[in-house]
């Protein structure tokens, strides 16, 4: 039985147990067991807690028993980042910082993720504090790629994606500042979608940069990611920046996949030199494919995209100094050195130094240097002025075409360690995905094929206009079909089949 659940989709799963075929129990231990076989040697999950999240699945059995009417996701087992404030359930961002934290609260989407009877079967992995491009920067843990146990499962949220391409969890909670849903998604061969901001609340999500944060759904097909999506979204009075607007039907836009007439555009600055040759070689069969179901393909400048990065890595750290001035070890969280004689500063500056990391110091120091009288015009200033154009070469490419795409990012995954040294190779991971959060609008990333030279997945990212999300899962659905047809099933299907190396996830719960 184990083996079959592992394998369904949360749309599969959900359909099973609102029929009476499964119970939302044998979902989550199904999942809890596969943890128990795999996640040894993935790491994807920080904190998991079998009698917590079956007794959430029994909570969802009895309200469908009582005959609640609950979504299409009731009982589907759902991993979260451990970014979410979760009441009572550790929530620490991968710092020292916040080691054995307990949140009184919920985030706002893990009420709703919780109201639509999903039953969260741990906390995933990710950078501290959301820094970083691979999972290596996590105080606890170093999560591998399934795909290839030595490689990176991209960052930050490569806890939750790693669990997905493991059938650890057929869902997942993910947040993009940068790229930390689609750069994951992209090197597992996994749908990662960053919803326009605003339209899933921020509130209870702990905060790295306010004005780029975003959550988003994370999942192996665009139909689950759009389900979840439909949970997560909507307004929020909790959140200044929640937008009062209905969330976009991207359920029927993933169910559909029509693409004929579509005009898409694809980004001359978000390719080229720099990019694996496998990347854009399944990039462009991406592309033929959208060609041949009627989608018109042009070609389109976005000439400031290429200063998105160095403005990017302004914006965020300054307001990375703002949000975690908080961390000061007086109200909550790790405190060092109070012997009874310390002064508050001297608190506080212990505190601060054993219980950050040395990429979070990083981004603190760059941010409050750039936020610093007589620098504050040349930097954050002029980061801003960066961030303004970057809109406006958007607002100019939605006149001429429905979406833009790109790779999702311009290799595959590398091996762990390879970039630790190097903090500027680390950051152009996200070369790709950075322009959507600093204009707000939609993007994602979906699986277009393994690259040939190493046979590991390659991302294609689709950017959406603000509220225009269900452009993407337009766009996906129509490209995981077309490619489903020519892999003979889906792609994920190689990994737990065992076809694709090192990582035999469903096949080791099979006995093969």
């Amino acid at each position: 039985m184990t083996p079959s659940v592992l394998r369904l989709t949360a749309a599969e799963l959900g359909a099973r147990i609102a029929a009476g075929e499964l119970t939302a129990v044998e979902a989550a231990q199904a999942h809890l067991d596969q943890i128990g076989r795999v996640d040894g040697d993935v790491r994807a999950f920080l904190h998991t807690d079998a009698e917590w999240s079956l007794a959430q699945a029994r909570a969802v059995d009895a309200r469908l028993a009582a005959g609640e009417q609950l979504g299409p996701l009731a009982g589907v087992p759902i991993a979260v980042k451990d970014i979410f404030c979760t009441a009572g359930v550790p929530t620490t961002c991968a710092s020292r910082i916040l080691e054995g934290w307990r949140p009184p609260y919920d985030a706002t989407v893990i009420e709703r993720v919780r109201a639509a009877g999903l039953v969260m079967i741990g906390k995933t992995n990710m950078d501290e504090f959301a820094m970083g491009s691979s999972t290596e920067n996590s105080a606890f843990q170093t999560t591998g790629n399934p795909w290839a146990l030595d490689r990176i499962p991209g960052g930050s949220g490569g806890g939750s994606a790693a669990a997905l391409a493991a059938f650890e969890a057929p869902l997942a909670l993910g947040t993009d500042t940068g790229g930390s849903i689609r750069q994951p998604a992209a090197v597992t061969a996994t749908v990662g979608v960053k919803p326009t901001y605003g339209g899933t609340s921020r509130y209870g999500v702990i905060a790295m940069a306010s004005s780029l944060d975003q959550p988003g759904p994370c999942a192996r097909t665009v139909l689950d990611a759009a389900l979840l999506h439909a949970v997560m979204g909507g307004h929020d009075p909790m959140d200044s920046t929640s937008i009062d607007a209905p969330v976009p039907p991207v359920v029927a836009a993933a169910r559909s996949g029509e693409v004929r007439g579509l005009r898409i555009g694809v980004v001359r600055e978000l390719g080229g030199e720099g990019y694996a040759p496998g990347v854009e070689q399944r990039f462009h069969e991406a592309l033929d494919v959208l060609a041949d179901l009627g989608a018109e393909i042009v070609e389109v400048s976005c000439p400031h995209f290429r200063y998105g990065l160095g403005a990017y890595y302004l914006i965020m750290p300054s307001e990375v100094s703002s949000n975690l001035a908080r961390f000061d070890a007086m109200r909550y969280g790790l405190r060092v050195g109070d012997d009874g004689t310390a002064s508050v500063v001297e608190v506080m500056r212990a505190t601060r130094g054993a219980g950050f990391g040395a990429e979070v110091k990083r981004r603190i120091i760059i941010g409050t240097y750039a936020l610093s009288s007589g620098y504050y015009d040349a930097y954050y200033g002029s980061a801003q002025k960066v961030r303004r154009l970057i809109a406006q070469d958007f607002d100019a490419a939605w006149e001429r075409v429905d979406v833009l795409v790109s790779p999702a990012t311009p290799t595959t995954a590398f091996r762990k360690g390879e970039r630790i040294a190097d903090p500027l190779a680390m950051y152009m991971s996200d070369l790709c995905t950075i322009p959507s959060n600093m204009a707000g609008n939609a993007s994602a990333s979906f699986p277009c094929g393994l690259a040939p030279e190493d046979g590991l997945p390659v991302g294609f990212q689709v950017m959406a206009p603000v509220l225009a999300d269900d452009r993407l899962y337009r766009v996906g659905a129509a490209l995981e079909r077309a490619l489903a047809e020519r892999w003979g099933g889906p792609l994920l299907d190689r990994l737990a089949d065992g076809a694709a190396g090192t990582y035999l996830g469903v096949a080791t719960a099979e006995g093969n």
